[in-house]
This record gives structure tokens, sequence and C-alpha cells, in this order.
């Protein structure tokens, strides 16, 4: 029995093919899943293309169990479409299917305890999104797309909102703020009108306002005023994505991980890791934060493996070969 493990994100995808006792025996890396943008069978063909380097690897053209964890699949009915789309695809001689939302992979990857599944992982790289998993299947979860969904910050949410900021700063509508000089200057210009004109007429490729949030977060701990309220807020809705996941699966007043991870938090900010901790602490005492410093890849191969129920050495030879 086998498992084909899929991560993909939004910028890389990552394939596995797991023995059920956990040997990785072979690995693929390709381009990013952005099924909104090109649809999504046009999505599950870049997914394809790595499946089959994997494949090839491995000797194989089918496993028993496909455990795909994506971006975009956001809502229910999404990973419906797209485990019918990967179902379509023959990765699976039985036709067993199971595709997540890749922030159960954050999750997966990161509980240290794998007969008892239990926990709760906030992920916060380009949005923000948060999921929680019970031994016994149940999960809490968010729709977690965008404004309309209720969601806040995330490495996009926050380069806009520095970017407000220090528009307004200059122009006099708003507070001071070292903003103001600080993102210009990191682009080698010397205004905030001159960064808002290059990034309107596109000399400043969209794809690059993600720079902007390693800047507020370093204007942020030279103390700015509105550069640290930014990053306090990002921790805020952090901690109360955590605590609603928490209480919806009872697990409030348990001892449980909360695992942080994405971009943003594995960089380990100072004051967005140390408020973070500070209001875990006040409002859900028991959590335990760490920030999952395992690949998530790791996390869809546990989870297959949990589906084709792998023995316990299993799970332990897999985080072995992604320890590495």
């Amino acid at each position: 029995m086998s498992v084909l493990a899929i991560d993909a994100g939004n910028s890389k995808t990552d394939v596995a093919v797991v023995a059920a006792d956990g040997t990785v025996v072979a690995a693929a890396r390709g381009g990013g899943f952005q099924p909104p943008r090109v649809g999504v069978r046009e999505a599950v063909d870049v997914l394809a293309d790595v499946v089959g380097r994997a494949f090839a690897q491995a000797g194989v053209d089918t496993v028993e169990h496909v455990s795909a964890c994506l971006a975009n699949a956001d809502l229910p009915v999404e990973e419906r479409e797209l485990a019918a789309e990967v179902r379509r695809r023959g990765w699976s001689a039985a036709d067993r299917v199971e595709v997540h939302n890749d922030t159960f992979a954050v999750l997966r990857a990161g509980l240290l305890e794998d007969a008892e599944p239990r926990g709760v992982a906030v992920v916060c790289g380009a949005g923000v999104n948060c999921v929680g998993m019970l031994p016994d299947g149940r999960t809490a979860r968010f729709p977690a797309i965008g404004k309309i969904s209720g969601d806040w910050g995330g490495g996009g949410g926050l380069a806009e909102e520095a970017l407000w900021f220090a528009a307004r700063a200059e122009d006099g509508r708003g507070e001071p703020t070292a903003l103001m000089r600080a993102l210009p200057a990191h682009f080698g210009l010397g205004s905030m009108y001159a960064l808002i004109e290059a990034m309107h007429l596109g000399r400043i490729p969209v794809a690059r306002r993600h720079e902007c949030t390693p800047v507020l977060f370093a204007v942020a701990a030279e103390g700015d005023a509105v550069a640290r309220g930014l990053v306090e807020r990002m921790a805020e809705e952090i901690v109360a994505m955590s605590v609603v996941a928490l209480r919806r699966l009872d697990l409030l007043e348990a001892e449980v991980p909360v695992l942080l991870g994405g971009a943003v938090l594995a960089a380990r900010h100072a004051l967005l890791d140390s408020t973070i901790r500070e209001l875990l602490s006040s409002r859900a005492p028991k959590a335990h934060p760490r920030v999952v410093t395992e690949p998530p890849v790791l996390g869809a191969v546990l989870l297959g493996l949990d589906a084709v129920g792998a023995p316990p050495g299993g799970y332990t030879k897999a985080r072995g070969h992604y320890a590495r």
C-alpha cells in the first residue's frame, strides 16, 4: 500500500510517493497551484506534471491513496471540486482521494503526537488562515478568502496597510510614521508620491509589494507607533482565530498545541511572536504555541499515513526523512 502526498502552495508544489511503512520512495517539486487564476483543470495539470515525475522516479503508475493539501481550497465545495478533478486523473488505483486546504498540512506536520492529531494551526503567509483538528475527524475552519469573509492581514494585507498609512502620513491626512520614508527608500525612491506613481504605472510590479511587509516589521522594531499598531493587530487576529477554533472543538481548556506557520510567522519577528504568546497566555492559558519548522509536505504525508493505517514506526520514518 502506498500514498501520493501533495502539498501545493501558491508559489510551489511538493509531491512525495510514500510506502505504508513511511519510506519516501520518490519526491518532486514544481510550480505554484492557482486555480482561481487559471481554472481547476489547468491548475491540476500543474500537479500532473510533478506527479508524473514522482511516479517515474518511484517506478509506479498509481498508488493506493492520494493525500492532497492544496492552496485555494478554502471552502468545502472547492475541496470537493478539486477532489473530483484529482480523482479523474486516476492516480489512485482504489479511487481513494482526500483533498484538504493546505493549512491542514501545516497542522498535521506540526502535531508531534501522531496517534492523537489534536490541535489548531494558524498560517500567516500571503494571507491568513486557521484550522483545527480532533482525532475523531472533526475540524474547525474559516472561509479565509479575504475581507468578504472577515479576514484581515497576512503578508499581503500588512503590505497594503503599511502603504496606506505611509501615503496618508506624507500628504497630511494621517498621523506621522517612519513608514513614509522607509517604504520608498526600500525601492530606491525619495517619496511616497514617487512610490505610488511607480506602483500605479507598473514600474514596480505588483508581485514586489510583498517586500513592504519586512520593511513594516523593521520600522515596528524601531518603535514606530503606527507600525507597531499594525503588528499588534496582526497578533490579535491570529489569536482571535486560534481561540475561536479551540472553542469550536471544545479545546479551550485543554493542553493542546497552537501551531504557527507561514512565512510571516516563521520569520519569528520579536514583537509579533511575543504579542501572540502574551495574548494566548491570557485567553487560552493551556494552549502551547509553537512555530512549525517542518515542511508542509510532511503534513500531507502524515495525513496519508493516517488514512492507510500506517504502523507507528511509519510516522517516525517519514519524519526522519524530512528532518534531514
